[in-house]
């Protein structure tokens, strides 16, 4: 589905990566219908077998080389994939965390070791992965992380809390933001693995998952609490072996994590789009349809060329990344621009709906609820202009 018919750029309709976007969209109708995504809703997390079906279905890894067991695409793959799961309302999945944020640390800076270790696990759903930054007193102040990983005979033993952790009650591979140097503040920080399954497949000692905490939307995807007691871990388990890089490997990564949100917000933008479409053609007011009235048609019109112009804004980004140039500055703009637009035309979009809108039966009620958190996380749209306006 896709309401914008601008053309989509040459590198985006090659024949391979049309056919995956066919196949990806007939998976999700299969494994994630919109019946399945309100049990996800209901259960506030989806079923931890789902992601062994995926890595079956060759959906885990869509970027990963394939020396390390992954499916050796790129990351067109991983846009496809988010297209296909907003387009069908099936995002709350968060598969493409794990695809496009989680296993990238690994395959770019850890270890011949820590690759042959982790990635072919994180590919087939043995492992399902999360990333933990954000802290009770530390969210897109990256510095300001408290968490420690203190070295210990031969290894690392953790302590602090995250929280908002995306995955975070069925994650087994946490990326854990630490300190393992208090004092050096920023060139102080490592990023290190906690696997959380202990032998008998309960969670290691000190680690204790909190509350699957209660959004107002995004409600699918289990977003947790995550406390580290006094958690060991071997010294091998610091992305890349060695201590103080992981500032430096978080801002190389951000960016795709920025352009990742922009993708996905245009992606549920457009199905609230199609979706308002098909209601105001059916909806009759005043005898006529009230797709009929010109503010309806206005409206919509408003909206159609605003999607395509970001759409045109973020192909333009994917193609930067692709060459290995899309810089912070250009995935802050795309990160704040599409997700303040999200927001702004999915609520003109519930409002021609009007009461209907406002109930949790029609999907653009749930769009509405997911928008508004796309502000916030990849870092709040505030920091995204204290960082565009740094390069002026």
């Amino acid at each position: 589905m896709n309401v914008i018919d601008t053309p989509s750029p040459d590198f985006m309709l090659e024949e391979d990566i049309v056919l995956f976007s066919d196949s990806v969209g007939k998976w999700i109708d299969e494994h994630a219908p919109p019946e399945a995504v309100q049990s996800w809703i209901a259960n506030s997390s989806v079923p931890r077998d789902l992601w062994n079906k995926a890595g079956e279905a060759g959906l885990m890894g869509l970027s990963q080389p394939e020396e390390w067991g992954g499916m050796g695409g790129d990351y067109r793959h991983e846009v496809v994939l988010m297209r296909q799961l907003g387009w069908k309302g099936a995002d709350h999945f968060g598969i493409s965390l794990h695809n496009a944020i989680v296993a990238p640390y690994i395959w770019h800076y850890g270890t011949e070791e820590q690759k042959a270790r982790w990635l072919p696990r994180l590919v087939t759903g043995e492992l399902v992965g999360a990333i933990a930054m954000t802290e009770p007193g530390a969210g897109s102040d990256l510095q300001g992380v408290k968490t420690t990983a203190v070295k210990s005979g031969n290894g690392y033993v953790i302590n602090g809390s995250k929280t908002f952790i995306t995955n975070g009650q069925l994650a087994n591979f946490i990326i854990v933001v630490a300190k393992t140097d208090p004092a050096a503040g920023a060139k102080g920080t490592s990023l290190i693995v906690v696997e959380t399954d202990g032998a008998g497949g309960e969670n290691i000692g000190g680690f204790e998952r909190g509350r699957n905490l209660h959004k107002i939307g995004m409600e699918g995807n289990d977003t947790s609490e995550l406390f580290f007691n006094d958690v060991k871990v071997p010294a091998d388990n610091i992305i890349g072996g060695e201590e103080g890089r992981g500032f430096i490997q978080l801002m190389q990564q951000l960016p795709q994590e920025r352009l990742n949100i922009a993708v996905q917000g245009i992606a549920a933008a457009e199905r609230g789009l199609q979706e308002t479409l098909a209601y105001v053609k059916q909806r009759k007011a005043f005898g006529k349809s009230v797709l009929e009235f010109q503010n309806t048609q206005f409206k919509l019109a408003e909206v159609k060329t605003k999607l395509t112009v970001a759409r045109v804004f973020v192909d333009h980004c994917i193609g930067l990344h692709l060459k290995g140039q899309l810089d912070a500055v250009t995935a802050s703009m795309a990160k704040y621009w599409v997700t303040d637009l999200q927001g702004e035309v999915i609520d003109e979009m519930l409002q021609l709906h009007g009461g209907y809108g406002y109930m949790n039966e029609y999907p653009i009620a749930q769009l509405y609820k997911d928008a508004r958190v796309q502000r916030i996380y990849g870092g709040t749209n505030e920091i995204m202009k204290v960082l565009i306006a740094r390069s002026l």
